[in-house]
């Protein structure tokens, strides 16, 4: 079976008319409008399988309070990890713990939740539907009270329904969560996502795998 070659798939992000930095550019600006909203003292984020991490990276590397965010960013391979922590060590960015560990282990976040932010960007449409029904509902185990869970999807349908995302917003909606923002725009492949929790987080699990990453 063929693997992706995610560093090259990385290489879209350098056309900023690309569907990929348009969809970065979305992301971004829901992380701005959160860090504006949260008064917080201490913030804290997971990205799971977070590739070079730029979408996070680049707002905290441009704003003056990131030192009220601690991070942690799960990435498995070596080239995109690396990338990340040098460009979290270039700007200063001190509490940004970059972990080559697989997102879809539970042990994977020891130390780093429950979160205030969980990202799931880039993950869904690489998981069968099983996975990703899965992998919703461990969010609110990952979760702090109130806490925002920001995803990604394609609009693509090689797995579910013309519209994949339906099935995913009506998932978050089951397990607690509301529904704040969704970008999209209909010139392009891409969907993003954001929902608050607003039942009580869910109580951690045991260790375990709840998903596996297809490509």
């Amino acid at each position: 079976m063929a693997t992706t070659d995610w560093q090259a798939w990385h290489a879209s992000y350098d056309d900023p008319g690309s569907d990929l930095s348009r969809r970065r550019r979305s992301v971004q600006t829901r992380i701005e409008a959160w860090l504006d909203e949260r008064p917080d003292e201490q913030l804290r984020v997971v990205s799971a399988c977070s590739g070079d991490g730029r979408d996070l990276l680049e707002v905290l590397a441009r704003r003056r309070d990131a030192h009220r965010v601690s991070a942690l960013l799960l990435e498995t391979d070596e080239a995109l990890a690396a990338s990340a922590a040098g460009f979290a060590a270039d700007h200063g960015l001190t509490r940004v713990d970059v972990r080559r560990a697989d997102a879809g282990r539970t042990d994977s976040y020891h130390g780093a939740v429950p979160a205030d932010l969980v990202m799931i960007c880039g993950v869904l449409g690489n998981l069968t539907d099983e996975d990703a029904r899965a992998t919703v509902a461990v969010t609110r185990e990952l979760a702090a009270p109130g806490a925002l869970v920001l995803w990604t999807r394609g609009r693509y349908a090689d797995r579910v329904a013309d519209e994949p995302t339906d099935l995913i917003r009506g998932w978050f909606a089951e397990d607690g969560f509301d529904e704040v923002f969704f970008d999209a725009p209909q010139d392009t492949s891409y969907r993003v996502g954001a929902h608050r929790l607003k039942a009580p987080p869910r109580p951690a699990g045991p260790n375990r795998t709840f998903f596996t990453f297809q490509r």
